[in-house]
């Protein structure tokens, strides 16, 4: 009778603290959302299947299956206005494309939200604790120690390893009219050039009297890895529904091992040098060696390399392909960019100065950045109680509330083809629109805030000195492909057909 009485009166006391911690938590919420002035949102997206979203994810498998998943994402925000919010029985999700909102989760209220739990799940099994991957401190150490090997960069050597893996890029491009694509040639550049930039040793996927079957398994597990990450983050909050296909694990192991043995290298190299007494400075610049200079932590330096290697080589591939995508399918743009190209450098190898003052050439890799932004979407989530500025009340200017946990998808897409920013064109292939324009966080092709892109200038720089030395190169430029634009959406954005071109050598 006494245990039973000690049981109730235990169990009562539970209910009761739960339920006035439940009290207190809505009084607290209701004091947050009066003094921030947050109001409903103004559009809502039911699904069909309100319980888990079932059908909302197997729209969004099937469109990823066809080439259709990103602009179907796009397409939602035409239909439901630029910030809307999904609600099922089991969870809450909130999707925007405006620019107060993703300024505020990436700048202003950075301290608010993290990287969204699906998509660190997702990465983690390749790129592991990275600077792509993690939150926090972890993410604060990664960028620390990324930072220097940036900042000091010097890009005159890194021109002269892009030419000498350009020269091997021109060796495959047929001269007497036949059709190939460009942007598998991209790839396998963007790869050579990454490998040998961040690990003192190329895949030479563009030479085949180097490439081996080493580096030809690295680069197909590597690209494997890549497509499975992006299919679980299409499964959301289902991930736990989704089996690893077969092959996956095997492949991942390869591709970090492939990576752990120029980590063994770089690690041996520097005990070698300590021992002799030479100093840092005396080394032939890589990236990885000057990671190890910070630190000897051979997993931290293999995973920071797999998320630099991302950002280096998929990003840059995809730039070129998109932009080169457009320029065959408009020849006067071609001719309009070589005209710029051939009045400032003639014949000469380009430099960084000169890339820079060219003026048509930064509006042309804009627009393609534009159009086709290498990461057209991405997921952030609350770490507490916060709001988004914009998309609550009757005119969607209020800020809404948003509980911690709440995922936001944010779709760098969608943004980017809004024609109240961008004209009543904005699904066109237009440079010269860049003549003045000044989009602000309208325009987000590599990120913001705190997270920005270290690498943005490298990569622009790659993808400037390519498309000059490819100009340099060929008179014209053409299509030979009328099939639509559909996207092969891996962690960057790019063309599933290829990009399908012939060229005319110069003259």
């Amino acid at each position: 009778m006494e245990v039973s009485y000690i049981t109730l009166y235990a169990l009562s006391l539970l209910i009761a603290t739960t339920l006035l911690r439940r009290l207190i938590y809505f009084l607290q919420t209701r004091t947050f959302i009066k003094t921030h002035g947050c109001k409903p949102a103004r559009n809502v997206a039911w699904t069909s299947e309100p319980f888990l979203g079932l059908d909302y994810v197997l729209e969004c498998v099937r469109k990823a299956r066809t080439g259709f998943y990103m602009r179907y994402l796009a397409s939602r925000f035409t239909r439901f206005g630029n910030t809307f919010v999904t609600r099922r029985l089991t969870h809450e999700t909130l999707h925007t494309a405006d620019p107060e909102n993703l300024k505020y989760m990436l700048a202003t209220g950075f301290e608010h939200y993290n990287l969204a739990t699906l998509r660190i799940n997702a990465m983690t099994p390749l790129f592991g604790l990275g600077i792509f991957t993690t939150n926090g401190a972890a993410w604060s150490h990664s960028r620390a120690i990324l930072r220097p090997s940036f900042t000091k960069q010097n890009m005159t050597p890194l021109l002269t390893m892009m030419e000498r893996h350009f020269q091997m890029l021109f060796k495959l491009v047929p001269t007497d009219g036949s059709v190939f694509d460009v942007q598998e040639i991209f790839f396998r550049f963007t790869m050579d050039t990454a490998t040998e930039f961040l690990m003192g040793g190329s895949t030479h996927t563009l030479d085949p009297n180097r490439k081996s079957d080493r580096e030809r398994q690295f680069v197909n597990d590597y690209m494997n890895c890549c497509y499975e990450a992006v299919r679980q983050v299409a499964f959301g909050k289902l991930q736990f529904l989704s089996r690893t296909p077969k092959g996956i694990d095997a492949a991942t192991k390869r591709a970090r091992a492939y990576v752990d043995r120029f980590v063994d290298e770089a690690l041996r190299r520097k005990e070698k040098r300590k021992a002799l007494g030479q100093s840092e400075d005396e080394v032939e610049y890589n990236f990885l060696e000057e990671l190890a200079a910070q630190t000897t932590n051979r997993t931290l330096l293999r995973d920071q390399v797999l998320n630099v290697l991302l950002a280096s080589r998929d990003t840059t591939a995809a730039l070129l392909s998109n932009m080169f995508y457009e320029l065959a399918r408009k020849p006067e743009l071609y001719a309009k960019l070589r005209r710029e190209v051939l009045s400032q450098i003639k014949g000469e190898l380009p430099t960084e100065a000169e890339m820079g003052d060219m003026t048509y050439l930064k509006w042309c890799l804009n627009e393609a950045l534009r159009m086709y932004p290498v990461v057209p979407g991405n997921t952030r989530e609350a770490i507490h109680d916060t709001i988004l500025p914009v998309g609550g009340g009757e005119d969607g200017k209020s800020p809404i509330f948003v509980k911690a946990g709440t995922p936001i998808f944010y779709n760098v897409l969608a943004m980017h083809r809004r024609k109240d920013i961008y004209g009543e064109d904005a699904d066109e292939y237009n440079p010269d629109r860049w003549d003045g324009l000044r989009p602000g966080w309208g325009f987000l092709p590599f990120n913001g805030g705190p997270r920005v892109c270290l690498g943005q200038n490298f990569a622009l720089t790659e993808a400037s000195y390519v498309t000059v030395r490819m100009l340099q190169s060929f008179d014209t430029l053409s299509a030979h492909d009328d099939k639509p634009w559909m996207e092969q959406y891996s962690l960057v954005l790019c063309s599933r057909n290829g990009v399908q071109v012939a060229v005319t050598p110069a003259k």
